[in-house]
């Protein structure tokens, strides 16, 4: 059985997205999967296009994928509006034919914050200013009738792997390009993994294994406060 690598969040950090991928290649991946929100940020979103298109893995859309398409520029936010900014046509187009949702396998369903919902948490569920823990029962509410075996999911960025009652798998790979971020939605919150390495994790056989593999953030670092984002 193939070994797949399973990214997500990747926010235009090329650098990271490579350490990525040279870490799972030498690891025996065969197959790449990618859980969206792929691109926004201030770093290097047409590149990271560039280099998605070239390489056509199964790729779903994530929320900032449809809000680089839908919304107006006026009124979208600091990475999305420098993002749209520097993407060509060939991008949208990319962008555009990108679904919310796909069956990787049979048993394994790619999205991006749930199947239903590309901003809602999956894992964890937000209060009091951060991210605990997602309940039982709030995770069956969330996978609803799916029947898949494995719903992978990312949005969060927070690595995680859990089981449903009902013998279920939900697993979150982390944030390929961005360990640390705050928000507004449901409730302002943050989010912190307390390093920078670049995350994934390897399906196989059904078994989700979860790593983290150091690249040079400091130049993404570097990268996004030329670009006016020191945040």
């Amino acid at each position: 059985m193939s070994r797949i690598a399973v990214l997500t969040d990747i926010h235009g950090n090329l650098p990271a997205l490579e350490a990525v991928v040279a870490d799972a290649g030498a690891r025996g991946c065969t197959r790449f999967a990618n859980l969206g929100d792929s691109l926004s940020g201030p770093l290097w979103p047409a590149e990271t296009a560039d280099y998605l298109m070239a390489r056509d893995w199964p790729t779903i859309a994530g929320n900032h994928e449809r809000q680089l398409l839908t919304v107006d520029r006026a009124r979208m936010n600091a990475s999305d509006a420098f993002t749209h900014d520097v993407l060509e046509p060939r991008h949208l187009a990319w962008l555009r034919a990108l679904p919310p949702i796909l069956a990787l396998a049979p048993d394994i369903l790619l999205c991006h914050g749930t199947p239903t919902d590309d901003l809602e948490h999956f894992l964890h569920t937000v209060e009091n200013g951060g991210a605990r823990d997602a309940t039982d029962a709030e995770l069956r509410d969330r996978a609803g009738d799916r029947r898949d075996a494995l719903i992978l999911c990312g949005h969060t960025h927070l690595p995680r792997v859990l089981a449903l009652g009902d013998g279920r798998t939900v697993a979150n790979p982390g944030a390929v390009g961005l360990q640390a971020y705050d928000d507004d939605h449901p409730a302002p919150y943050r989010v912190e993994n307390g390093d920078p390495f670049a995350r994934y994790a390897i399906v196989e056989g059904g078994r989700v294994r979860l790593h983290a593999v150091a690249y040079d953030h400091e130049t993404a670092a570097r990268r996004a406060d030329a670009n006016g984002r020191p945040d």
